[in-house]
């Protein structure tokens, strides 16, 4: 399927929105496209608030800092990831948001150990096996790859139970032109459900600016209030990970077209970068890459770059211009070391202001064991891979 032969029509208005799916045979076929489209900006329904005992934990980092002031009242940690390890790896990862320490207590056996009364909201992220017969559990603050350690436990209390999903949150299509399976969905909603789709949304060229999956069951349709023969639908589930209302001047200044010019990420705060770093990523439909070049050398701005986001966007910048992807975070960036992306070592990167990004990122730490922060981890790694580092 060809997005521009479908990002046109002959109304007083733009087609911002595509609607497709792909076939048994992997081919796309449009099922719609829209004007308009609400629910697509929505934060994330909060998971009910539960409370858990840490058992025998040993405190580190925000934890333990949160633990040795006794004269407050309630110490908020945010959102807290909780690795269960088996005796190698972890196997199970959780995340609890909004964590706040409700009350704490030393074992008295052994007064370096505590146990911990959190309030949180609890989600499964990944479970790849059961609970191991004698787990440990790894508590980081944050969520990313750049978290840092917070401590260890010997038991959670409350972890392992029976959780209910939260209702979806649905989406109306505004504006739809309905292909043909769409448009029998529409006539009898109740009992119509067809698997997923991928929402594209356009920039005002016409050209895919993001993709996001929704569910295609249709709760109910109606002629649309832009009339003209269209409709517009309720989809029961309008997906999981949607962009908070917060990033929409992000996705407004790319509906514009991709960026042109370098640092226009720099004006955001992290969760805006992060937005960013989506919007390089999700843009999916741009034009087969070329043959990665290597040699030669590129020119790393770090003025800006005072966070982990803005680190990415300064490296992918710096690589292969604007609005380009080259890893949001360590691990994806290792593999874009890797080839595939457009550029692969060897080169030179030249670092300029390098020592913003290292005062800022001196305590986002990687990998605990060997103690280096992010910036150090980021130019070991291109160094290991072949990179030239000349940081200035």
């Amino acid at each position: 399927m060809r997005i521009a032969d479908h990002a046109r029509w002959d109304r007083g208005f733009p087609v911002k929105y595509l609607l497709v799916q792909e076939d048994d045979d992997g081919v796309e076929q449009l099922w719609g496209r829209c004007a308009g489209v609400e629910g697509l900006f929505v934060d994330p329904v909060p998971p009910p608030r539960e409370v858990l005992t840490l058992r025998g934990c040993r405190p580190d980092g925000l934890l333990s800092d949160a633990l040795a002031e006794p004269d407050v009242w309630l110490r908020s940690l945010g959102d807290v990831c909780l690795e269960v390890w088996d005796d190698q790896t972890p196997v199970q990862w959780w995340t609890l948001t909004d964590a706040v320490v409700v009350a704490h207590q030393p074992q008295p056996d052994d007064p370096a150990r505590y146990d911990v009364v959190l309030g949180a909201g609890v989600r499964n992220e990944e479970s790849f096996f059961e609970l191991p017969a004698a787990p440990r559990f790894e508590l980081f603050a944050g969520t990313t790859a750049a978290a840092a350690s917070a401590g260890r436990c010997s038991a959670v209390d409350g972890l392992s139970k029976a959780r209910v999903d939260p209702a979806p949150v649905p989406m109306e299509l505004i504006g739809c032109e309905p292909a043909e399976p769409l448009l029998v969905g529409t006539q009898r909603p109740r009992r119509w459900t067809r698997g997923w789709a991928n929402l594209l949304v356009l920039d005002r060229h016409g050209a895919v600016m993001a993709s996001h999956a929704v569910g295609l069951a249709v709760t109910g349709a109606r002629p649309s209030v832009l009339g003209d023969g269209l409709e517009d639908i309720v989809l029961t589930d309008g997906g999981a990970d949607r962009p908070s209302p917060a990033v929409r001047p992000i996705w407004e200044e790319w509906y514009q077209g991709p960026p042109a010019e370098p640092n226009m990420w720099a004006p955001y705060d992290s969760q805006g970068r992060s937005a960013w770093l989506d919007l390089t990523t999700r843009a999916w439909r741009l034009p087969a890459p070329q043959p990665d070049r290597s040699g030669g050398s590129h020119h790393l701005d770090g003025r800006f770059v005072t966070d982990v986001p803005g680190l990415h966007c300064a490296i992918a910048e710096a690589l292969l211009g604007p609005g380009r992807y080259f890893g949001r975070e360590w691990n994806a960036f290792k593999d874009c070391l890797g080839g595939g992306f457009g550029v692969a070592p060897p080169f030179t990167l030249t670092w300029h202001d390098s020592e913003v990004a290292r005062r800022a990122l001196a305590n986002v730490v990687e990998d605990p064991e060997d103690g280096l922060s992010y910036f150090e981890e980021i130019v070991r790694l291109f160094e290991r891979c072949g990179v030239t580092v000349v940081l200035q």
